[in-house]
């Protein structure tokens, strides 16, 4: 950031013209030094929810052109447990009612990230490196950056809202279920965004606070799929818990319910109100959470490269560990609810053979949820290797380097510590769902034979998600000032795996996704040529990574 970009007197002149309180003086400058830092990103991630719209209304205008096909397509839906779990239920058989089901999780998914991120970035990533401190040495509220990015992205998912209804508008869907569709996606985004300026205020760490309101997001996707997909056994009340559910009940294109825009809006206020009494709470630069003050000398087991990089990381790796074993109970109970659902509906035959030929409903469930869920955990993979980027930045790399520790075991030791924790993270997923799963399937008889299936079928994603470690890897040792382009590719390859069940890309792009090349164990389908190829990948963009961080100055931005 350069100072030039906001100095004392863009700050000052801010502060007079927003006419705001003492409190959130200043907001009108840092609101344009966002914009400016961010002319890349937001563009982006404002457009890609239209873009992504459009296209499914594209998609499902051509595969299901009469009103006959799409009745018979949303009744497959009904039918299915584990997909209405995944994707929410379709409320009308429409074209509009279609891809309203089918856009609004990814929707959700790709606003509510980049809000949060965007939030905890322009607050505790400003804090951490000390660049809040340097703007509150101006004019400048105590809420001013808080205020600041929180305009900015709702004033974003504003605009995106308007986009996704313009462009259903214009593909010939009606205006009112287009408008709900937006402005409920819109108003989910709002609501992740306030959870993220409220897990801000908790951690003086930002990647711990960007893990307590990521933990938090798929918590509320969590309440959303087992309200969704457990109508039919109580547990539908649990999606009103969830904001990330409250889109869905806007019912777009079926007879909309404008009034659950109050619920976001009530939502909204609390979270901000609370975020707001927290930042009050605390110095600048610390969290609510004060860090424990480590002893005088390092024990004997903390000098080592190794050893450094596991004290760094841990934190955020237990954290991973324990909402992967969560997600893992949920999801075996959940897939053992509705296996026994589509067992006991003979229309499902025909949707398990299109799927995975003579596969049973429990592989069918766990194969859709872990399409889900491995993705995920590329978050934290991605999340745990920018550590180097950071830990450069904010200069505590040149302490290690004044020691006799080399480049390469610093930068290997972060590596190797992310790729065993990526490893941890999938296996605590696969053996929390096998165990709850064989459990529930007939008082522990089931274990022995599920456990290992469904833990192979976890575990199957680790060689991608090492491709996308090496990935951020080699961006940091080569161009390190675009390691955070990472989370693009990490955003691309989940719209390649949209656009192939959609049918909208062609092979040849998808084979660009790592994702693509995870064999399906459990349906049997895919090969382990494909996990020897993204192995060997990893391993060429790590050496690259490795070699240019060799060569390289460290730098400060």
């Amino acid at each position: 950031m350069s100072l030039d970009t906001v100095g004392p007197a863009a700050v000052e002149r801010g502060a007079r013209g927003s006419g705001w309180t003492s409190s959130f003086a200043g907001s009108g400058a840092l609101i344009r030094l966002i914009l400016r830092r961010d002319r890349i990103a937001l563009p982006i991630w404002i457009v890609m929810p239209a873009l992504l719209a459009i296209g499914i209304a594209s998609t499902f205008t051509n595969l299901y052109p009469t009103a006959q096909t799409r009745q018979v397509f949303a009744a497959q839906v009904a039918s299915s447990p584990a997909e209405t779990a995944l994707l929410g239920p379709v409320h009308a058989p429409t074209l509009g009612g279609l891809v309203a089901w089918r856009w609004l999780v990814p929707g959700v998914i790709i606003l509510g990230l980049a809000n949060l991120f965007t939030v905890i970035r322009h607050t505790r990533t400003d804090e951490e490196a000390g660049r809040r401190e340097l703007l509150g040495s101006t004019v400048t509220g105590r809420h001013a950056a808080l205020a600041a990015a929180l305009i900015v992205t709702f004033v974003a998912d504003v605009l995106a809202g308007f986009l996704v209804a313009g462009g259903l508008i214009g593909s010939g869907l009606p205006a009112p279920g287009s408008l709900a569709l937006g402005l409920g996606v819109s108003a989910t985004g709002w609501t992740i965004a306030a959870v993220a300026g409220v897990a801000a205020q908790l951690t003086e760490s930002a990647g711990a606070a960007k893990g307590i309101a990521g933990a938090a997001l798929g918590l509320l996707y969590m309440l959303r799929a087992i309200g969704d997909g457990g109508q039919s056994t109580g547990l539908g009340w649990l999606g009103w818990l969830s904001p990330v559910g409250w889109a869905g009940k806007i019912h777009a294109f079926a007879g909309e319910r404008w009034w659950i825009l109050a619920l976001f809006l009530g939502a909204i206020m609390l979270l901000i109100a609370l975020s707001a009494v927290l930042e009050t709470k605390r110095d600048i630069g610390a969290g609510l959470w004060p860090a424990r003050l480590g002893p005088a000398t390092a024990p004997p087991g903390l000098r080592s490269p190794l050893a450094l990089a596991w004290r760094l990381q841990r934190g955020m790796l237990l954290g991973w560990i324990a909402m992967s074993a969560a997600y893992g109970l949920l999801s075996g109970y959940v897939a053992q609810v509705v296996a026994s659902q589509l067992l006991a509906n003979p229309g499902m035959m025909e949707f398990l053979a299109r799927l995975g030929g003579d596969a049973q409903p429990g592989d069918v469930v766990f194969t859709l949820f872990f399409a889900a869920l491995g993705p995920v955990s590329a978050i934290y993979a991605i999340q745990a290797t920018l550590r180097l980027r950071n830990e450069e930045v904010a200069r505590r790399l040149d302490l290690v380097l004044a020691t006799p520790a080399s480049r390469l075991r610093w930068a290997a030791s972060h590596l190797l510590v992310v790729a065993v924790g990526s490893a941890v993270v999938l296996a605590t997923l696969g053996l929390t769902a096998g165990l709850t799963y064989g459990f529930s399937s007939g008082a522990g008889a089931g274990v022995g034979y599920e456990l290992p299936r469904v833990l192979a079928a976890a575990m199957a994603y680790l060689p991608a998600l090492w491709v996308l470690i090496a990935l951020t890897a080699a961006l940091f040792g080569l161009l390190p000032q675009l390691v955070s382009v990472s989370w693009i590719v990490l955003v691309g390859c989940l719209l390649l795996e949209l656009g192939r069940e959609l049918q909208l890309v062609s092979q040849a792009a998808l084979d660009l996704s790592p994702f693509t090349h995870v064999p399906r164990l459990l349906l049997g389908q895919g090969s382990v040529a494909g996990l020897i190829g993204l192995v060997a990948a990893a391993l060429l963009l790590t050496a690259a990574g490795l070699v240019g961080f060799r060569r390289r100055d460290v730098s400060r931005v």
